[in-house]
């Protein structure tokens, strides 16, 4: 099945080039979603041979999240992988996903935090808890770490499935799109590192966001 791993990165120089040396050695296309970053993310990434989508500003994550899912599909790839581009997420996990995914096909597999959990931040630790809790709900499936940016994605997932939002919030909101219509998510136990990355997340924000996403979503139901 043809598949493209996609990057949404902002201000991410320092990291770019090791993930998309890594990401290769598994996946034939990398895809480094610049959301307007003010340093070297993109020349970066051009040079070790990622494809380039920019944002002429910074929109958020959920933004560049949604412009490499049209871009996937408009090109006719089948399987999406999404990983963070700060370094937390081990491109050497791709190897892991592949084979799960081709034993029992999901329609999402997730990289769930689990085995390391208590080497997240305390404050991280907590909302990730809340949000699996209440996201689990609404979808109607158990996942352990709703939050979790790595995963794969069947394309007809994506385009099933309307997105709205536009921040942080944005892969809560696919989780609970495609549970409610009922597709199939399975989660992988992968590590994290939690080094001296910059963490763009700011907690109140995204909880405020989630929030949002949550009364919208209960209003739907």
């Amino acid at each position: 099945m043809k598949a493209c791993l996609l990057l949404p990165a902002y201000n991410e120089s320092k990291m770019i080039a090791h993930i998309i040396q890594q990401a290769t050695l598994f996946v034939g296309h990398v895809v480094v979603i610049d959301d307007g970053s003010s340093d070297q993310t993109a020349e970066i990434a051009a040079e070790n041979g990622a494809i380039i989508l920019r944002h002429d500003r910074n929109r958020g994550k959920g933004m560049a999240l949604r412009t490499g899912f049209d871009y996937a599909l408009r090109n006719g790839y089948e399987l999406i992988v999404t990983m963070d581009s700060d370094g937390q997420h081990d491109p050497l996990n791709l190897p892991r996903f592949f084979d799960h995914f081709r034993r029992t096909q999901p329609d999402i597999l997730i990289g769930g935090r689990l085995e390391d959990r208590s080497a997240m931040p305390l404050h991280r630790r907590l909302n990730n808890w809340l949000v699996s809790t209440v996201g689990s709900a609404l979808c109607g499936q158990h996942i352990p770490d709703f939050q979790s940016g790595y995963r794969l994605i069947k394309a007809e997932v994506l385009e099933a499935i309307r997105l709205d939002t536009e921040r942080y919030e944005t892969e809560s909101e696919l989780l609970i799109k495609a549970g409610r219509l009922g597709f199939r998510m399975e989660y992988l136990s992968i590590r994290t590192v939690y080094g001296d990355e910059i963490s763009h997340v700011k907690s109140l924000r995204e909880m405020w966001l989630f929030t949002k996403l949550l009364m919208r979503s209960l209003r739907e139901k």
